[in-house]
């Protein structure tokens, strides 16, 4: 077996992966928003999986309260930019994936321009309005894209796919951002949702399996118990019932792929 798929031995001879699928994981470019306890799983375990090309939108610098469940970073990192740290451990672990820093902001301003080079994005923010913006540039790109939520003891996971809805926006429309509000967790609960969240990407890059889209995964470490909820297309979504417009244009990517 070639050098570069010895490495992935362990999951070539999962049903819809082979020699071919690794190639288009290889091939493929995602986007992680946020490199803090979510995205850090995130990146480690896409990077892992042995995705191409990774792209990482981060504009905050380490600190010791992260150091719970961020485990991209160590004592030596803090105070340093965590998308060059990020870069640092990732580039280490894995030498040919290429790294893309995008360490400004994500606004209306710059999202579409900047989701639109990716075939799928990660959201792995803590505010509404962050998710919104997302939602917005992903669905005016025709890009897919994956959220995930941690608080307490509680998490989620759900997938929006253009141009069919529901969106974020669907969900949210009208709920104010929780302006000031900081999630208390143990890592162990950020990392099961990010790797959820990783779990849906693969999917959704190999065609393979059912997507949550249209749906919300629930988790509650206390009981603990998964949920899997329904969720109906708003019809008068300003975000996606524009996108399900005939003449709208949007990325062709088949039943199941990205």
């Amino acid at each position: 077996m070639p050098e570069d798929l010895a490495r992935y031995e362990r999951q070539l001879g999962l049903p819809g992966v082979g020699v071919e699928g690794q190639r288009r994981l290889a091939a493929s470019k995602v986007l992680v928003v946020g490199a803090g306890g979510l995205g850090s799983p995130i990146l480690y375990y896409l990077a892992a999986a042995g995705i191409g090309t990774l792209g990482i939108a981060e504009r905050d610098t380490v600190g010791v309260s992260n150091l719970n469940r961020q485990i991209l970073y160590g004592p030596g990192d803090l105070g340093r930019p965590k998308a060059e740290s990020a870069r640092a451990k990732l580039a280490a672990f894995r030498p040919d994936l290429e790294l893309r820093l995008h360490p400004g902001s994500l606004d209306d301003g710059n999202a579409r321009e900047i989701v639109r080079r990716y075939d799928l994005v990660l959201a792995a923010v803590d505010s509404r309005e962050s998710r919104r913006v997302i939602n917005r540039a992903c669905f005016g790109q025709g890009v897919p894209w994956i959220d995930g939520g941690v608080d307490g003891f509680e998490g989620l996971v759900s997938v929006y796919r253009p141009p069919s809805g529901p969106c974020y926006e669907c969900l949210t429309r009208g709920a104010p951002d929780e302006a000031g509000h900081v999630p208390r967790l143990f890592g162990a609960l950020a990392g099961t949702i990010g790797l959820l969240q990783v779990q849906e990407a693969l999917k959704l890059l190999l065609g393979i399996g059912r997507p949550l889209t249209g749906r919300i995964l629930f988790y509650d470490a206390l009981e603990p118990r998964f949920d899997v909820v329904e969720v109906p297309p708003d019809p008068s979504c300003p975000v996606c019932a524009n996108a399900r417009s005939p003449g709208i244009n949007h990325r062709g990517h088949g039943d199941h792929g990205v």
